[in-house]
């Protein structure tokens, strides 16, 4: 069975996303196959995580997915691994609320059966440290941590001080510690880490985060404690099946991928394959046209907005999308594709940009965070990802707003977590859709496969006219 384990942190920054990185960059070069993961609906690390390991890593969910689609993605995707490294989301216990483990890393390392390490920013800290670790480790007894890691040290002293402080009284061991080093730092912007299409880790930055982790970290003892729960795992249900009747008549549909649109689950492209579709890749920064024979068009999410005046001077694409739109070619946008569909983009110098105009509004970006969270979806009506009544589940995170918002059908009905209304969203134009919420289409099977046959439709409206 494969082995694996969970890195987790005390809090959001402490230095969890470069210890997962730097394990799995060490991992790869000893020769074993590494599978990552990413607990939480982030797209920015499993990016940085594929560029490591060169292996897709998938989204692990709490509240987006059922526990028994997460157990069995697991273990479809790590079949051909020696060893899966999970990277948590914010704190280890944090979830979407402060009365459940709901979406939290411990939720998840519980799904799974994988021991915990737990991550430490330890600067400006010495015997409370272990205070701090003794308090994480009684919280929740069901959970096997492997040890804990201390992030930021000062010095080897800072760190004997660490150790002789957890002497009697927790039972993890301290599997070594990272001294403050800004070579190993992750780029950051208004949304969080710089993306590896725009600018990926070079193989001198992986090579340092491996040497970090092989001076500092006690792998050989981490690696006796994976072995030690290789056994536990069961093997699950695919998470994916394949559509028999499209197998054989495969539709193409168009996949945004460049520098400003990189978001995507893998689990959606993965979807869509399985019922039928042939996935073809292009960039609206920089090709002039769409691929040839196209039955539909998938635009994810990122930050169209940072490159606008490229996305913009692109006229030739942007009009041919235009004209999709117009001749009822299916068209699904998230989040940056949204605005991208949209008649232009404002960006944060107040500087407007041209973008497709599929829907006859502005997206305006704002200096303040605009929406953050989870979201349930109720469609409306019928649409390209579904029937009416139709609940779908996926993550919302932007600073821009829409203006103007008129002449386009809205076939969302929008709900947090919370279960509470909030709006209606979701625009469509013809058979154009866009909205800012990220879907997970493993939270709805039929999703994929309703894309899918839309497309179908079009291929053979197209064909028959």
């Amino acid at each position: 069975m494969t082995r694996g384990i969970v890195i987790a942190g005390t809090n959001s920054g402490c230095g969890k996303t470069s210890v997962s990185l730097g394990l799995m960059a060490y991992l790869k070069r000893s020769g074993y196959t590494v599978a990552p993961f990413k607990v939480g609906p982030d797209y920015i690390d499993p990016g940085h995580h594929n560029r490591v390991t060169g292996r897709f890593s998938r989204n692990l969910d709490g509240w987006m997915l059922t526990r028994e689609y997460n157990k069995a993605l697991f273990e479809r995707a790590t079949q051909d691994a020696d060893i899966a490294v999970v990277e948590g989301v914010m704190g280890l216990y944090d979830g979407y609320d402060g009365k459940s483990e709901m979406g939290s890393t411990a939720q998840m390392a519980k799904w799974l059966d994988l021991p915990v390490i737990l991550v430490v920013n330890a600067q400006s800290m010495a015997r409370s440290g272990a205070a701090l670790v003794k308090g994480f480790e009684r919280f929740d007894p069901s959970l096997n941590f492997a040890g804990v890691i201390f992030n930021k040290l000062g010095s080897p002293r800072h760190l004997s001080y660490l150790k002789e402080a957890l002497e009697g009284h927790v039972a993890m061991p301290c599997l070594g510690g990272i001294y403050r080093n800004t070579a190993i730092e992750m780029p950051e912007r208004h949304l969080g880490l710089v993306t590896d299409d725009e600018k990926g880790l070079s193989e001198a930055h992986i090579s340092t985060l491996a040497d970090m982790v092989a001076e500092n970290i006690d792998v050989d003892r981490l690696l006796k404690i994976m072995d030690g729960d290789s056994g536990k795992k069961s093997r699950g249900p695919k998470t994916i099946e394949s559509d028999e009747k499209a197998k054989g008549h495969a539709v193409r549909i168009g996949i945004a991928r460049d520098r400003a649109f990189c978001f995507y689950y893998q689990d959606n492209l993965d979807i869509l394959q399985a019922h039928g579709a042939e996935l073809v890749f292009f960039s609206p920064m920089m090709d002039g046209h769409l691929p040839e024979n196209l039955d539909g068009l998938y635009l994810g999410g990122g930050y169209p907005e940072l490159f606008a005046k490229e996305l913009s001077a692109n006229q030739s694409l942007r009009n041919e999308i235009k004209a999709g739109c117009n001749e009822g070619l299916p068209i699904y946008g998230e989040c940056g594709g949204f605005m991208y569909l949209c008649q232009e983009i404002r960006d944060f110098k107040h500087e407007c940009f041209s973008m497709t105009g599929c829907f006859p509004f502005k997206a305006v970006m704002l200096e303040k965070l605009r929406s953050l969270g989870y979201r349930e979806v109720t469609l409306n009506d019928q649409s390209l990802i579904g029937h009416k009544g139709q609940v779908v589940r996926g993550h919302e995170f932007h600073y821009s707003r829409i203006e103007d918002d008129h002449g386009a059908d809205k076939v969302y009905r929008v709900s947090p977590r919370t279960g509470d209304f909030v709006t209606e969203e979701g625009y469509r134009v013809n058979r154009t859709l866009g909205s800012y919420i990220h879907l997970h289409f493993g939270s709805c099977p039929d999703t994929g496969r309703a894309f899918v046959a839309a497309c179908m439709d079009y291929r053979q409206r197209k064909v028959g006219s």
